[in-house]
Parts: C-alpha cells; structure tokens; sequence
C-alpha cells in the first residue's frame, strides 16, 4: 500500500502517573535491597562497634555472641592477711586460671606493681573469687587480663573486714539469718534485740528505697530478723539475686554489706547422718578422712573450705567422681568458725536429720557393735527429746613418727594422753536454738531438747591433734575459731587450746616426737588394717601407691581387651 495511515499515538494523563509512580516505587525497592543491607552492616560494625573484650579466648570468639556482658569487680574485701576480690563473671564467658590474671595494686604516689593472684576460685554461683596478697601502702587493688586489660576496682566497692555483713540466708521459717563481722559481743551470750534493726535495699545511702524489719535474736556474730512481707509475697523477688541485707546498730548506724541473701534448699530428710567441717589446707589428708567416715555410717559431707591453698578442690571432685556425696562451700571469712557450723547447720538441715561438726584430724571411734547409726538408735530412740549427743575427745601425739606416717593417721599415731580433753556433738538441726550459738564443740538447743553425754567405751573422738612436727607447725600460722587466740599471741596461755609447753612460737622442741604419749592406744589402727587393707598389695585406699595399683589394673584389662 502506497498510502499508510497515520496512527497518532496519544496517553492519558492518568495512565502517566500511575505508570511514573510505579518506576519511582521499583527504584525504592531496588536500592533498598541492593545497598542497604551493606550501609546497615557498615553502621553497626564500623561506627558502633559492640565490644569484644581481648581476653576472651580464639574459641570462643567463633562461638556465641557474649558482647553484652561484662566482666566487672562487684566488691573487693580487705581481710587481715590478703584481699578478696569477688568478681562478676558472666556464665558464658571462659574462665580463667591464676594464671591468666594478675593482682595490680595501686600505691599513694600514682605508681602499681602486679603479682600473680594466691587463688581464682567459684562460689558456685555466677562469682568468681580472686585471692591477691596485701601489701603496705597501697590504695586500691585490683585486676589484669593478661596481657593488658585492666579491670577497675570502684573506691566505693572496696570493704574492710571489720566491720562488715558478710553472709545472709532465707530461712524457712520467714526470717534471715544474717553474718555480722565486727558486732564484738561476748561468746554464747545473748544480746537485747532492740538494739538492733535489719536493712534490706540496693543502696543503703537512699533511705526512701530501704526495707525495715526486725530483729529476733541476736548472739555472738548472728542475727536472726523478720523477712519483709514484700519479699515473702514475692513482690522483690526477681531483684532478690541483687538485693543486699545489713544490720543497723543502736549508736553505729548502718553497717557496711555484701550480704546477698540465699535461699534455703527444700527440706527432704535423705540421709541419716552427715558431716560438716571447716579447714585450711587439708587436702592430703581428706580421703583417708572421708573413706573411713563413710564405712562407718556418714552418708553426706559439707567442707567448709576457709582460704585453702592447696588443691583441696582436685581432691573433692575425685571423690565426687568415686561417687561420695561431698560438697566444697568457700568461707572465705577470717576467724568465723562458730559462725561458719551455724551456716552449715541451716544447710545441712534441709536433708540431713543428724549432723557431725568434727575436724579433719578427728575421727568417730565406734567400739559398741554396728556403726554410728546405730549409736544415735541407742541414744536417741524416736520420740525422744535428745537433741544432741556429745562424744569424748582423747588427743592423740607424734607416737615416735617424725614424719608424716605413710598409712595415714589412724595407722600411724598410736599414742595418746590419759585424760579427756573436751567432746564433739553430733546434732539434730531442728533441735538447735534460734540464736545458732555455738561453740564449736556443741551447740545451744531449743526447749524441750536436751543433750546426752556418751560413754567412751561406747564411742570416742580419736584427735590426732598433736602429729608430726612438719603438720602440726601449719597450725601455728591461723587459727579458724572467733574465739580461740592465736597460738602466736599472748593471750590465755592456760587455756586448753594452746599446746602444754609450747610457747608462742613455731620452733620444734627436741623431745616433740616423744611427747603426748601416755598411753598406747591401738583398736582403730587395728581395725582399720583388717577392714581396709588391701590383702594383696597391703595397701590402704588413700595411699597414693594404692590409687597407682589400681590404674595399672585397669589399663592391663584394657590392653587384654584389645588382643
């Protein structure tokens, strides 16, 4: 066709916008999915970056996303002969040995130093407790994360160790026993109540957010207060893990606190009999301790650990894992003992119905026939108000030894005085008065509970008190009990504590293998060798040499295995 028709191609005004609407809105779109991804990831890690804190170990950078938390110093306690630093150390993070820190201490002229930490322990909670030495003239103290992250110590979480609240419980009864240091009331006394008034609050310098109560009973390093309603009703309970209690005293105002109230387990009465102790470096001698106690009836442990330096904590876990019911508690508090069983006991009377308070060289001597169960049958039969039963103490000399006996205590100290020096109680946790007085040996009860005396032909308490001079010379470095004087001081040099001759000083006397016998003693000895020594090997089970016979065993079964 010659002639073509001419189409005028014409649109709408309507169709235009809509049409240039939907180019605009694609253009949106389109770089938003193209470009912001990119500008948001360059916000965030470029101009703010969350923190990575550099001594996180490689491992677990790759693993989860901890920049959040934050290690920090909740409060640093200064006690007579080092500082504690208790730690706040987020679940998440990796912990660190002593090896990994280091105590830096801060002097008056700007200067600090560093020193590797004594200990890093756990308090089983979200706490890590970091042990530095003291030093003079130093101001403050505090942490390094190897190699340089220093961790600041704030002046007003610095304590001193006198006074100071230093442990609370939520007892089930709704009231709160709370640990005072520094109260310096008289033993086993008991002091008006009136006198005193129980805080609870975040910050006790802000008097509107304070909760008041008051106080029951008051005695020795103890007091016992009404829990607040508000915290009964569970109204501050999401806040309670933070929340701190502290006494107020009539003259002295408001003591200062790290008190940080726990919560009493449910009671369910599974065992029969258990032990609590407290001690210091005893970690040689707590398998043998632990073994013969639980052939004789001790069914569950508390180990009141009181600054050990040793590796007490190894030694727990293996008998953990040989699958003794053993639990290590760190007391960290200097010259706290009556008040450290005091603790157990509200522990311990959750599951235990009797409760042992011996030392870690004392052992039951059970001569009538069965085990300690059956002492505490004979004793206290049901229905019964006995509340506490009191075993003899016979102390126990070097018996010739200068060194330590390679059998254990049992089999090596066979010597021992004549007379009778103090008891050790056995205890039902329900019977013990409301105040928790005690004085290491026994403990004050409640009406209409009473206390029997055991006859030593029945059972006895062999305290192997004075051993070789090599043990016995540790003891002269601190003493755990608040009331028993040092042996270094010069303070009732009559008193049944101190050692008969010895004076103040650790230097061994000439004749001290010889001494503290006056009769020879051997019915544990022998029957400890027919019930425990091993017939091939003659081995006892918490000689080193016995735990390396077994392993050779075990890998000869093993390589027998294999062929």
């Amino acid at each position: 066709m010659k002639d073509r028709k001419k189409h005028n191609v014409f649109v709408s005004w309507s169709t235009f916008f809509w049409c240039t609407l939907l180019v605009v809105f694609s253009s949106i779109i389109f770089t938003t999915l193209t470009f912001f991804p990119l500008r948001y990831f360059y916000h965030q890690e470029v101009f703010h970056p969350n923190p990575v804190l550099k001594w996180r170990s490689s491992e677990q950078k790759g693993k989860n996303d901890n920049s959040r938390a934050t290690m920090m110093v909740k409060e640093l306690v200064m006690l007579p002969d080092q500082a504690l630093i208790l730690v706040n150390y987020p679940p998440s993070f990796h912990f660190h040995s002593k090896h990994d820190l280091q105590c830096v201490y801060f002097n008056g002229d700007a200067s600090h130093f560093t020193e590797p930490p004594i200990k890093v322990d756990s308090n089983g909670m979200n706490e890590k407790i970091v042990r530095c030495s003291l030093h003079p003239n130093v101001y403050n103290i505090s942490l390094i994360i190897k190699p340089n992250s220093v961790i600041s110590t704030p002046n007003s979480s610095i304590y001193q160790w006198d006074p100071l609240v230093y442990e609370a419980i939520f007892d089930r009864d709704n009231t709160t026993i709370v640990f005072v240091k520094g109260l310096n009331l008289r033993p086993e006394k008991v002091d008006e109540p009136s006198r005193f008034q129980c805080i609870y609050g975040w910050d006790f310098t802000k008097n509107k957010f304070l909760l008041k109560s008051d106080v029951i009973s008051v005695a020795q390093e103890i007091i016992r207060c009404k829990t607040p309603t508000s915290i009964l009703s569970g109204k501050t309970h999401t806040q309670a893990h933070d929340m701190k209690v502290s006494i107020k005293m009539e003259g002295k105002g408001i003591f200062p606190s790290i008190a940080r109230p726990q919560y009493s387990p449910p009671k369910q009465k599974a065992h029969k009999m258990c032990v609590c102790t407290m001690l210091r470096n005893q970690a040689r001698f707590m398998k043998e301790w632990v073994m013969y106690h639980t052939r004789i009836g001790v069914q569950r442990w508390f180990i009141y650990d009181n600054n050990s330096e040793d590796n007490i904590d190894k030694v727990i876990e293996s008998l953990q894992e040989s699958g003794y019911n053993i639990s290590r508690y760190l007391w960290p508090w200097v010259k706290t003992q009556e008040a450290g069983f005091s603790h157990c006991a509200l522990r311990a009377s959750a599951t235990c119905e009797w409760v042992g308070f011996i030392d870690v060289d004392e052992f039951f001597n059970v001569k009538m026939k069965g085990n300690l169960h059956n002492v505490i049958l004979e004793y206290a039969r049901a229905g019964s108000y006995v509340g506490e039963i009191r075993t003899p103490c016979y102390s126990f000399g070097p018996s010739g030894l200068k060194q330590v006996p390679k059998e254990g205590m049992m089999v090596g100290y066979t010597c021992r005085l004549a007379a009778r020096e103090r008891h050790k109680s056995i205890v039902k946790p329900e019977a013990l008065n409301q105040t928790l007085i005690n004085v290491v040996h026994h403990f004050h009860l409640a009406s209409p509970f009473v206390t029997v005396n055991v006859d030593s032909g029945v059972v006895m308490i062999n305290h192997y008190k004075y051993q070789v001079w090599e043990v016995f010379k540790e003891k002269f470095y601190r003493r755990v009990a608040t009331y028993v004087a040092d042996w270094q001081q010069e303070h009732n040099v009559g008193s049944k504590d101190r050692v008969p001759g010895l004076g103040t000083k650790a230097v061994e006397p000439e004749d001290w293998s010889k001494r503290f016998c006056e009769v020879r003693d051997m019915r544990l000895r022998n029957w400890v060798l027919r019930n425990f020594r091993n017939r091939r090997t003659h081995l006892l089970p918490w000689q080193p040499e016995f735990e390396n016979h077994i392993r050779r065993r075990r890998k000869m079964r093993k390589d027998k295995g294999h062929l």
